[in-house]
């Protein structure tokens, strides 16, 4: 799919929202690291980008205002990054094995009673975090 960068950044921020916090998925899921690493980076960088903007003009000297801008422009430049990474990934098709079991695990949830209405032919990343997330939020919100 054609996508502008625009829409890739708000795909990768739809995706890393979708992505259940729990750290059980760790242990099956490489993307649960990303995942929690890009929030980390979205949350932190840009606060730092402020700080060394304002530190560098309170403590520089008349001509340090295009260096300072430079630097906190790298910085903000990482939770872009983070967000066209997460969203690349998000458009990208699950393997074989995984896409093997996600449609197992959806087939599973409709026939336990639930109506689950994802894409079961060749489900994307986010597919699966849709999965994750819907049962996730099921299954401990009842708990």
């Amino acid at each position: 799919m054609k996508l502008t960068v625009l829409e890739i950044i708000s795909l990768g921020r739809k995706y890393m929202n979708l992505w259940p916090e729990r750290a059980e998925l760790e242990e099956y899921f490489a993307e649960y690291r990303v995942v929690k690493f890009s929030r980390l980076v979205c949350k932190i960088i840009p606060g730092l980008a402020l700080f060394c903007l304002i530190m560098q003009l309170y403590f520089g000297s008349m001509g340090v205002l295009p260096q300072a801008l430079l630097y906190s422009l790298f910085l903000l430049s990482f939770p872009v990054q983070a967000l066209i990474f997460m969203g690349l990934k998000a458009d990208k098709f699950l393997p074989p094995a995984l896409a093997n079991w996600y449609k197992e695990s959806v087939a599973r949830v409709n026939q336990s009673g639930g109506d689950i209405k994802l894409s079961t032919q060749r489900p994307r990343y986010l597919d699966l975090a849709q999965l994750l997330n819907l049962t996730f939020n099921n299954r401990y919100s009842s708990q």
